[in-house]
């Protein structure tokens, strides 16, 4: 029997919650800039499945302002059995979809969207303000960008531009800086040209969440320079992945990412080549 995803941390004077929704089972063939036996060898090193390698995908709650905040709103379900189990996670920490005050995406892949409408079609968070980044919903909702889009692409185009039309006014674009009090978006590109992460400021503690930076752990952190092949600009993600890892393992800061093994909630030091990831250490009395 599946069990919720769940996993409390207290930041400052908030509480960020860790919700799972499940995995992906994909392919080492979405690697990219990585020749294949490398990327075979580090997932294998890693103690992860080199035939059928899982993708996690994980949200995020942040308590303690006004109303709870939502970061990514996972699969919804749209997807396999392996995914959409982001609800449930909620309901364990006793939270109704009807008490999220905000959504704060990451940028619009499905599966950290997708669960922004509910099974019946309807929007599944009724009284959330939905907060988009500027370049994500520029680049998803312009008619240029569809119409250019390969094929296999134009599905992540219409879905987007319908959650949005959803939620209607309760949509907001906004750009780098401040969105929420304590909550500051910063622009990560890439992955996709809006691609942004959410650093939670409480007191003197801070937490990055930084979205789709990592989508392999044992290959990434090590060859920061590796991609995914769903990466609309690889060459920029790989920049950016290597500047925030950079700059994670300099300042010894908290970090958290969505496709991080659950809790997903650590920290990154310099290795002898390239990265490594240092899980926090979590403890029921903390």
């Amino acid at each position: 029997m599946a069990r919720p995803g769940v996993l409390p941390w207290t930041l400052g004077d908030r509480v960020v919650v860790a919700l799972n929704d499940g995995h992906l089972v994909a392919s080492l063939g979405l690697v990219q800039n990585l020749p294949a036996d490398e990327a075979e060898d580090l997932q294998a090193a890693g103690y992860r499945s080199v035939e059928a390698p899982r993708i996690t995908v994980n949200a995020f709650l942040i308590l303690g302002g006004e109303a709870p905040v939502l970061v990514d709103a996972g699969m919804g379900a749209g997807g396999p059995d392996s995914l959409g189990h982001l609800p449930k996670a909620l309901r364990a920490c006793g939270v109704a979809p009807d008490e999220i005050g905000t959504v704060l995406v990451t940028h619009l892949h499905f599966d950290h969207v997708g669960g922004l409408i509910g099974p019946d079609g309807a929007v599944a968070y009724p009284n959330a303000e939905v907060v988009i980044p500027q370049a994500e919903a520029a680049y998803w909702l312009a008619d240029a960008a569809g119409a250019r889009a390969p094929a296999a692409a134009k599905a992540g185009f219409r879905r987007a531009r319908s959650l949005v039309a959803a939620y209607g006014d309760r949509i907001r674009q906004a750009g780098e800086g401040e969105v929420l009090p304590g909550v500051e978006a910063i622009l990560a590109p890439g992955h996709t040209p809006g691609h942004t992460a959410y650093r939670i400021q409480s007191g003197d503690e801070s937490l990055l969440i930084w979205g789709d930076v990592v989508h392999l752990p044992a290959i990434q952190f090590a060859r920061p320079e590796a991609g995914v092949s769903f990466d609309v600009d690889g060459a920029t993600a790989a920049a950016t992945r290597k500047r925030i890892l950079d700059q994670a393992a300099a300042e010894r800061s908290l970090v958290a990412g969505m496709h991080l093994d659950f809790p997903a909630l650590g920290y990154v030091r310099r290795d002898r080549v390239g990265f490594a990831w240092v899980p926090e250490q979590w403890s029921a009395a903390s």
